[in-house]
């Protein structure tokens, strides 16, 4: 791991072998990425331009960074499929680590893969770890009074930089007060995650409550159960109430 000392910029490489598919054809193709802290939550994928498989056109200025600099914008061309804006090059960057590399925008690549596993939302931390552990300590949420979930055998959550996430089976979860809506999540760690409202105090708190009904192997131990917000539900727990926490949710 290196911190440039002019910019702070936090850089570490992978030891992953990280690909970026486009239209199904391989754009980036690496065993040399290098993960860099452009936030502070989660790293972003650079690679070295000689692993760039696709035709890089140039745009001209891209986004300029206090920390990394004036950056040059590239379309992604491959085989047919192009993606306008989708590459940048900070080759003057005051980080130097940074000048001979690529950075491709996530959202724009249709697939990305750690070895063989495709990866989603944003690369995976390697200081990001999830616990899930059986307890048999009483959990009872409420929302506006009312008792939404009951239960002793709930499955605690530990996930770096977060809050303990306490989730429940559904058969002790109040799920005559909870719809179902259209919202889905997406976390690099968990997978994809469906939504409930739930019916208190006279109104309808919206995604409030969350499941994922086929979390990936880290987390396979939530399947199917049910989790509140924190932050927004008073939370007992061998009936004491819990703080809500504060995070950027």
């Amino acid at each position: 791991m290196s911190t440039s000392r002019k910019t702070g910029v936090r850089i570490e490489e992978s030891g992953k072998r990280v690909r970026a598919y486009l239209g199904g054809h391989l754009v980036a193709d690496t065993t040399a990425a290098s993960l860099v802290w452009e936030i502070p939550y989660y790293p972003t994928y650079y690679f070295p331009a000689a692993d760039v498989r696709a035709e890089l056109i140039e745009d001209g200025p891209g986004k300029r960074s206090p920390s990394r600099g004036d950056s040059t914008a590239y379309t992604v061309k491959v085989d047919g499929a192009q993606a306008t804006g989708a590459a940048l090059r900070y080759a003057e960057s005051p980080v130097e680590e940074l000048r001979g590399l690529v950075r491709l925008d996530w959202d724009a690549m249709d697939a990305w893969f750690e070895e063989d596993e495709e990866v989603f939302v944003h690369p995976r931390s390697p200081y990001t770890r999830v616990d899930v552990l059986a307890s048999s300590r009483h959990v009872r949420v409420e929302v506006d009074g009312l008792t939404v979930a009951e239960s002793s055998s709930a499955r605690l959550l530990f996930e770096t930089g977060l809050p303990v996430r306490y989730y429940l089976p559904k058969t002790h979860v109040r799920m005559d007060l909870l719809e179902h809506t259209g919202t889905a999540t997406h976390c690099p760690y968990k997978g994809t995650a469906e939504y409930w409202s739930v019916r208190a105090g006279g109104r309808v708190h919206e995604d409030l409550a969350w499941s994922y009904r086929a979390p990936l192997d880290e987390s396979r131990k939530i399947a199917s159960l049910v989790c509140f917000y924190s932050e927004k539900v008073d939370i007992y727990v061998d009936g004491v109430l819990q703080e809500r926490p504060k995070t950027h949710f």
